[in-house]
């Protein structure tokens, strides 16, 4: 199986590209290595990655349209996760939401819909699109038109273009709003990196609403099983709901805030002094996931809480700010 993987030296991307080399299938790798988060972290991921047989990558601007039809289109599969990442960056840089999300998405249907025989796409949605105001659990029928944030606007916007482009042309598409993704190798603007580094550094946290948040914390290993049998099922289970479907990828165990920075003061072993404030724009109160349709056409099932995921978390982050981690891409 030839896969095309955007975002390969991101987090979620860069599992991905390895949970599929481990079924020997052949990855190509695409990211354009920004700045918005510290680029040695994504070296670091895409060195292991460039290790191994059956990998290639490129660096790619995904929202330079000449660019990525120089790609190719000999893929089985696109799996495109590469974004702009984080709500309340989107209110300092709205641009590179545009350019990375839209735009970047539009280049890649148009990669797809040219292709002689177009591949199965499965893109990367968010969770945010679902506002602050659509009760819990969140539903994919329920609305997703009034977003609090830049960033899920553009990330709902990316569906409807989706959306249009099955109607259009035809194309089998799979859209995975995920919900707070985390684990060893994550992303360090998420809020559970920054509470361990601030944590580690003797520094206090915010906590923002006074605490009063909930969250669908999603362990990686978890997200990844998701993907890859969405990968390996293709676009026929579940027909019945269209050539494009959007599925929500969550634990569907929200917990509260105040818990979850428990549980991790648990597991680094020291305890937060807490900064409380109030609602940040672009924030929700709390996000919940129904998986239920992802679970009745893939088979799928998170099963890692936070009690488990957050000490393997606690144990690779120690080890990465002494430089061990950088050594092996598992070590937990």
């Amino acid at each position: 199986m030839r896969v095309l993987v955007t975002g390969a030296a991101g987090f979620i991307g860069s599992y991905t590209c390895h949970a599929l080399l481990d079924r020997g299938w052949t990855v190509t790798g695409v990211d354009c290595l920004n700045a918005y988060y510290d680029p040695a972290l994504k070296q670091d991921r895409l060195r292991f990655l460039e290790a191994r047989d059956g990998f290639t990558f490129t660096k790619v601007d995904l929202s330079d349209a000449a660019a990525v039809a120089n790609i190719g289109s000999a893929f089985d599969i696109v799996i495109h996760l590469a974004a702009q990442a984080g709500v309340r960056y989107s209110l300092e840089n709205p641009l590179s939401y545009v350019d990375s999300n839209v735009r970047a998405h539009l280049n890649v249907l148009e990669l797809v819909r040219h292709a002689e025989t177009p591949p199965f796409l499965i893109y990367a949605s968010s969770s945010s699109v679902y506002g602050d105001t659509t009760p819990a659990p969140f539903q994919e029928t329920a609305r997703a038109d009034q977003p609090v944030s830049l960033y899920a606007a553009t990330k709902r916007s990316c569906e409807l273009l989706s959306e249009s482009y099955t109607a259009v042309f035809d194309l089998a598409q799979v859209g995975l709003r995920f919900f707070t993704v985390y684990g060893p190798w994550g992303r360090p603007d998420m809020a559970y990196w920054s509470f361990a580094e601030r944590m580690a550094k003797g520094e206090p946290i915010d906590v923002f609403n006074n605490g009063k948040l909930g969250r669908d914390f999603t362990w990686i290993d978890d997200v990844i099983d998701g993907i890859v049998r969405i990968a390996e099922g293709g676009p026929t289970p579940g027909e019945a709901r269209g050539r494009h479907r959007v599925y929500n990828i969550g634990n569907s165990r929200p917990e509260p805030l105040m818990h979850f920075i428990e549980v991790l003061e648990r597991a680094m072993g020291m305890t937060a002094t807490k900064v409380m404030l109030p609602m940040q724009p672009g924030d929700v109160h709390q996000t919940a996931a129904d998986t239920g349709h992802l679970a009745e056409d893939y088979g799928f099932a998170a099963t890692t809480s936070i009690e488990t995921g957050l000490p393997i978390f606690a144990d690779w982050f120690n080890s990465w700010r002494s430089g061990k981690a950088v050594s092996t891409w598992r070590h937990w």
